[in-house]
C-alpha cells in the first residue's frame, strides 16, 4: 500500500478523536455550562449535522482545485474549529466550534476515499479505503481514551486544544506525503450530481444513515450508561472506550478485507449481527463484564459496515465519485445526528439510559432490510443487462447467418 495512505490516516486520526472524544467528556461539559445531558448531546448532533451539510458543499467548492490543496484547506478548518471549542465562553460558542470543525469531516473522508482508491489496483480499493479509516479507528483506541482521561484530569478544554494540535500534524502529513493528484476527473458539477440519479446510491446512503446510526444511538450516551447502569466508575470509561476502539479497528480491517471478496454478504452479516447485539445490550448493560464485551462487539460490527458501504457508493458512481463519496460520509453523520437525537428523546422521556440501545437495534435492522433490497435490485439489473447482451449477440449472429445464406444463393443471369 502507498505511503500516501499514511497521511490520510493521520488526518483521519485527528478527525476521529474530535468526533468521538465528546462522548467521554459529555458530563463535564454539561456541568461546566450548566446544561442537561440530553442538551449537551447537541454537541454530537450539531457536529453530525455540520458534516451532513459541509460534505457536499465543500466538495462542490473544491472541484476547482487539486485534491491535495482541498485536503490541506480542510485540515486548516479542522484546527480552527477545535481551537474555538477549546476557548468557548458559552455552550452556544462551543457548539459553533464543533460545527466549524465538522465542516472538514465529510469532505476530507469523501475526497480521501477517492484519493485512496485511485492509489491502488481495482481489487484493493476497499482495503485502501479501510486503511485510511484505520486512522479513525486508532483514534478510538488511543486518541479518544487519552482525550477522555485528560479531560477528566485537566479539563475538557485541554483535550480540545490537544485535538487542534493533532490537526496541525495532519496538515503537515498531507502536505508532505500526498501527491498532486490533480482535480477530480470532472469539473462539471452537473456530472457530479448526475450520480444521484442512480437509486443504488440513495439506497447505500440510506443504509449508511440507519446502519451506523444504530451504533451512535448507544455510544453517544455510553458514559451515563456505563456509570449509572453498569456500575463502572467515571475513570473506567476511558478503558471502555479503548475496548470500543479496538472493536472498531478490527471491524474496519475485516470489513475492508471481505468487502473486496463478497461485498453484499459482508453487509448482510454485519448489519444483522449489529442489530441483534444492540438489542442484547439493553440487558447486558446491567453487568460489567457483559457490558464491556457487548460494547467491543458493537464497535467491531458497526465499523465493519463502513468500507463496504463506501466502496458500494464508489462502484455505483464510477463516472463522478467525489461528490457521492462525500455525501455518503455525510450520511454516516446524518445517522449519528438522528440517533443521538432519538437517544436523547427516549432518555428525556424517562425510559432510562439503556433505551437508546433498542432505538439503535431498530435503526440497524431497517438498514439490513434496505441491504436486501439493494442486492435484489442489483441482481435484477445484472440479469436484464445479461439478457439484453445475449439478445443482441443472438440477433447479430442471426443477421450474419442470413447474410451468408443470401450470398450463397445463385445470382440471376441478368445481374452478372
Amino acid at each position: 500500500m502507498p505511503l500516501a495512505l499514511l497521511a490520510l490516516a493521520i488526518g483521519a486520526f485527528g478527525i476521529g478523536t474530535t468526533e468521538f472524544v465528546i462522548m467521554g467528556v459529555l458530563p463535564q461539559v454539561a456541568g461546566d455550562f450548566g446544561v442537561s445531558i440530553p442538551t449537551a448531546g447537541w454537541l454530537v448532533t450539531g457536529y453530525a449535522l455540520g458534516v451532513v451539510f459541509g460534505a457536499p458543499l465543500l466538495t462542490v467548492l473544491g472541484t476547482k482545485v487539486s485534491r491535495k490543496k482541498m485536503l490541506l484547506f480542510l485540515m486548516g478548518l479542522f484546527v480552527v474549529g477545535n481551537l474555538i471549542s477549546a476557548v468557548a465562553p458559552s455552550f452556544g460558542m462551543m457548539l459553533v466550534g464543533r460545527i466549524v470543525a465538522s465542516l472538514a469531516h465529510g469532505a476530507f473522508f469523501g475526497i480521501g476515499s477517492v484519493v485512496a482508491a485511485d492509489l491502488v489496483a481495482p481489487e484493493k480499493k476497499a482495503s485502501a479505503i479501510s486503511l485510511m479509516f484505520m486512522g479513525l479507528t486508532v483514534a478510538n483506541i488511543v486518541g479518544v481514551p487519552l482525550g477522555t482521561y485528560i479531560g477528566q484530569a485537566a479539563g475538557w478544554r485541554v483535550t480540545f486544544a490537544i485535538v487542534a494540535s493533532l490537526g496541525v500534524v495532519g496538515f503537515l502529513g498531507v502536505a508532505r506525503l500526498i501527491p498532486e493528484t490533480g482535480r477530480a476527473r470532472t469539473e462539471n458539477v452537473r456530472t457530479e450530481f448526475a450520480a444521484f440519479k442512480n437509486v443504488q446510491v440513495w439506497l447505500a446512503m440510506a443504509m449508511t444513515v440507519l446502519g451506523y446510526g444504530g451504533v451512535f444511538a448507544a455510544i453517544t450516551y455510553i458514559t451515563p450508561m456505563m456509570t449509572e447502569v453498569a456500575g463502572y466508575t467515571e475513570g473506567a470509561v476511558t478503558w471502555l472506550l479503548v475496548l470500543f476502539g479496538i472493536g472498531m479497528f478490527l471491524g474496519n480491517l475485516l470489513g475492508g478485507k471481505f468487502a473486496d471478496r463478497a461485498l453484499m454478504p459482508m453487509l448482510f452479516v454485519s448489519l444483522g449481527a449489529l442489530s441483534l447485539t444492540l438489542l442484547v445490550f439493553t440487558a447486558t448493560a446491567h453487568n460489567k463484564v457483559l457490558a464491556a464485551i457487548t460494547l467491543t462487539l458493537i464497535g467491531a460490527l458497526g465499523f465493519a459496515t463502513v468500507p463496504p458501504l463506501q466502496k458500494w457508493v464508489l462502484d455505483q458512481a464510477k463516472q463522478a465519485p467525489t461528490l457521492a463519496s462525500a455525501a455518503n460520509i455525510g450520511a454516516f453523520n446524518l445517522g449519528n445526528a438522528l440517533a443521538a437525537w432519538l437517544g436523547g428523546v427516549v432518555i428525556a422521556a424517562g425510559l432510562g439510559f439503556t433505551a437508546p440501545n433498542w432505538v439503535g437495534a431498530l435503526l440497524s435492522g431497517t438498514a439490513l432490510l434496505l441491504a436486501f433490497l439493494a442486492a435484489f435490485l442489483d441482481r435484477r439489473s445484472r440479469a436484464a443487462s445479461a439478457g439484453a447482451g445475449s439478445g443482441a449477440e443472438s440477433g447479430s449472429r442471426s443477421g450474419s447467418e442470413s447474410d451468408q445464406a443470401r450470398a450463397a444463393e445463385p445470382v440471376p443471369a441478368g445481374l452478372h
